[in-house]
């Protein structure tokens, strides 16, 4: 098992050099969700070239799914990610997480080309598009992508080093208040004003937020407030991300957004529509054996978790998670700034972020070694994702 492992790290290093091009490729031409065809083609035409059965834009226009190795037996899935935000570009980091997906990929591939006559596992590589908004994990699961998978294994950069990351389930609602157009210094009184809902809705969500459980978040904006001040605004419109750490807690506190949202209306005698525009995302099941496999491998390399550290944030990774035994670890990067800043976008394309990046990707590899080569630890997998 040790000389398997030593045989992932070492093709992981030799191609140190091809995973930080694809991670700078795809850090210079920032894509959208939904829209990141050069990064779909930038990994497919890689994962091909590397001896991978790709099939390209499946089961979404911009995912993929690799295969390589034994179709029976154990599979083993790595997850890719690529998209961007807008504005800021790779401010999460996705470069990096398909970098580290990716060089997995390699080393796990190496082992299994070692042991062709043996092992009966296949690797699957999962590129899974639009996670930052389009729930792109959501949509594949929907159409089967991850029936056939055993395990599932992505990582995540950020400011610290967090093998169990606090993920909160997420529900995204947008409201629009439908009132009625006047003149606003004329007629005032004829109008009804949307706008005026959707500041009420706010002030009641801002309330809220003093009654809501401490793990809960709950944040909201105006997107369309009206076109001029001297016209009474007929249509306003608010988007409102709703976090908790479970699912029957999500909704519960949708539920009370909601009814901020119908007492607005009704008090400023508008119309109210509600929607959810986005997959709902589950909060992220760690595995235990998985991570506890994890977290031994990184720190044979000389990682340093920092295990107490509390993140909140969600991620469609989380929807995987509740239906595979899976792993979400977050792996430290040189930033003192937080995901989402212009900071972290540049932090996530410099030189030295890239052996944190190498060392989440053999800690991954490393992992795959050791359920490959003890099939107990299967049974316990297993155990552990049905107790939890």
């Amino acid at each position: 098992m040790e000389q398997l492992k030593y045989l992932a790290i070492e093709t992981i290093n030799k191609r140190a050099s091809d995973l930080s091009d694809i991670s700078r490729q795809i850090w210079e031409n920032p894509e959208l969700a939904y829209k990141e065809f050069a990064a779909h083609e930038l990994l497919t035409t890689f994962l091909e070239k590397e001896g991978f059965n790709v099939s390209k834009k499946t089961p979404l226009e911009t995912s993929f799914i690799a295969r390589y190795g034994n179709s029976e037996g154990l599979k083993i899935g790595i997850l890719c990610e690529y998209d961007a935000l807008p504005g800021v570009g790779h401010a999460c980091g996705h470069n990096l997480i398909a970098e580290a997906g990716i060089g997995a990929a390699l080393g796990i591939q190496s082992v299994l080309k070692s042991q062709e006559e043996h092992a009966i596992a296949q690797l699957i590589v999962y590129g899974t598009p639009a996670e930052e908004g389009g729930g792109g994990k959501a949509m594949m699961i929907e159409k089967g992508a991850f029936d056939e998978v055993g395990i599932c294994m992505m990582c995540h950069p950020c400011p610290a080093e967090v093998p169990i990351p606090r993920c909160l389930a997420l529900a995204q609602l947008t409201i629009l208040f439908h009132g009625k157009t006047s003149h606003a210094a004329a007629a005032p009184w004829e109008g009804i004003n949307a706008l005026d809902a959707a500041v009420a809705c706010y002030n009641k969500l801002s309330m809220l937020r003093q009654q809501i459980k401490p793990d809960a978040r709950l944040h909201a904006i105006i997107v369309d407030g009206g076109k001029k001040p001297n016209i009474i605004t007929e249509r306003a419109e608010m988007d409102v991300y709703i976090r908790e750490l479970t699912e029957k807690d999500a909704l519960l506190l949708k539920k009370k957004v909601q009814n901020c949202a119908k007492g607005a209306a009704v008090a400023t005698g508008c119309e109210v529509e509600m929607k959810e525009t986005e997959p709902f995302y589950s909060a992220v099941k760690t595995n235990k054996t998985l991570i506890d496999l994890y977290m031994n491998n990184a720190k044979s390399l000389g990682v340093v978790f920092n295990e107490l550290t509390v993140l909140r944030g969600s991620t469609d990774m989380g929807n995987v998670s509740q239906i595979k035994p899976s792993i979400h670890p977050f792996f430290k990067i040189a930033c003192e700034s937080s995901n989402h800043t212009q900071a972290f976008t540049t932090a996530s394309i410099q030189p030295e972020n890239q052996q944190p990046t190498l060392n989440s990707a053999k800690s991954m590899a490393m992992t795959a070694v050791d359920v490959l080569c003890n099939q107990k630890l299967v049974a316990q997998i297993k155990k552990d994702f049905n107790n939890s």
